[in-house]
């Protein structure tokens, strides 16, 4: 059984009713769940094309947790799932309504925004978060727990030995990975399989605007990070709801929102290419001057042409990603928005 602490919170609201059709909550005006006592253990799950796992979910998440003697939660956020993954998480609730708390948003607001108001909500000690897919087993969930409880650590990934994606999936979770560990200068190897200290997800929860990456919010609040490595199962139903231009989008998300890097790297191509203007100025003027250019100036104006024209429009569009980035956000682009919302009841004792 894990043990109670106690913790100095920020000031919050606890969630006492229903949110219905039509509410139009923005995550930047909600309030983190206030930690109910006695509670241990928060799952969060955003929930996209996922109906036909729901259930065996639920089930085996249940199963995990009952054993472990715990008191838990399950949060379920349906990330504007077009297919019918919200009624049947409707359904579910009617069996599992002691420990579920299903959420649906207006829309698709992106898997990294689903998380961030499932931990709003969330109200356990220690907030796991987990794929819907069944590719992180519920069973290594203790794991994770043992692992936080061990290293006292803040946070702890799940890394799996061996991935079972799909390799262009897996070539570019590798990008994101290699782009994490050189913005942030770290070895931590991030998925989306985690474990966190109640402490550490309050302190992420300032963030409200719509470009969201997690880790790095996590990685800005914390050092004190962890891994443990678990298994990695074959997908069995669906496909995975990252194409390779979201991955992109990611690793988009990840620079422009927590580094300089990009546009450091326009500054220093500006000085590579001044410097090799200088230089080919000098060797086109010795040239010159020893009479060797049968035709003057054509080469010289292509390659100056080319090269710097090519870096000019590359300049442009990262810092063009930096200015539509922060010209959404200074125009409040909704984190997300919540359609309906059924509030779990008050959790019972593992049996």
């Amino acid at each position: 059984m894990l043990e109670a602490k106690n913790y100095e919170r920020m000031p919050s609201v606890t969630q006492t009713q229903s949110v219905t059709d039509g509410a139009q909550l923005p995550g930047s005006r909600l309030v983190a769940a206030e930690s109910s006592p006695g509670l241990e253990l928060s799952v969060v799950v955003p929930v996209y094309r996922s109906a036909a796992t729901l259930g065996l979910l639920l089930e085996r998440l249940t199963s995990v947790l009952g054993a472990q003697g715990l008191r838990y939660e399950i949060v379920l956020v349906d990330d504007g799932s077009p297919d019918n993954s919200w009624e049947r998480l409707e359904t579910l609730y009617q069996q599992y309504g002691d420990v579920m708390l299903p959420i649906r948003l207006m829309r698709n607001y992106g898997q990294h925004n689903a998380l961030m108001c499932g931990l709003r909500h969330s109200r356990g000690r220690y907030v796991v978060t987990m794929d819907d897919d069944l590719q992180n087993p519920p069973e290594e969930i203790p794991k994770l727990i043992e692992r936080i409880e061990q290293t006292q650590a803040d946070l702890v990934y799940g890394v799996p030995a061996n991935r079972q994606h799909a390799q262009w999936r897996n070539v570019g979770s590798l990008m994101v990975k290699r782009f994490y560990q050189k913005v942030f200068r770290s070895s931590v190897n991030p998925t989306q399989f985690r474990i966190m200290e109640r402490r550490l997800v309050e302190g992420v929860l300032f963030y409200d605007l719509n470009f969201t990456y997690l880790d790095g919010l996590l990685a800005w609040c914390t050092q004190n990070i962890a891994e443990a490595e678990v298994d990695h199962a074959p997908r069995q139903h669906g496909r995975s709801g990252y194409s390779l231009s979201k991955l992109i989008g990611l690793a988009l998300n990840l620079y422009t929102n927590f580094s300089l890097i990009p546009l450091q790297v326009v500054s220093l191509m500006g000085l590579l290419a001044s410097a090799t203007g200088f230089a080919a100025a000098l060797y086109f003027l010795a040239q010159r001057l020893l009479s060797n250019i049968a035709v003057p100036g054509y080469a010289s104006t292509i390659v100056a042409v080319l090269i710097l024209g090519g870096l000019q429009l590359l300049a442009l569009g990262i810092m063009g990603e930096y200015l539509g980035r922060l010209h959404l956000n200074v125009n409040r682009k909704p984190q997300y928005l919540i359609r309906t919302m059924h509030v779990s009841r008050q959790p019972s004792p593992a049996d």
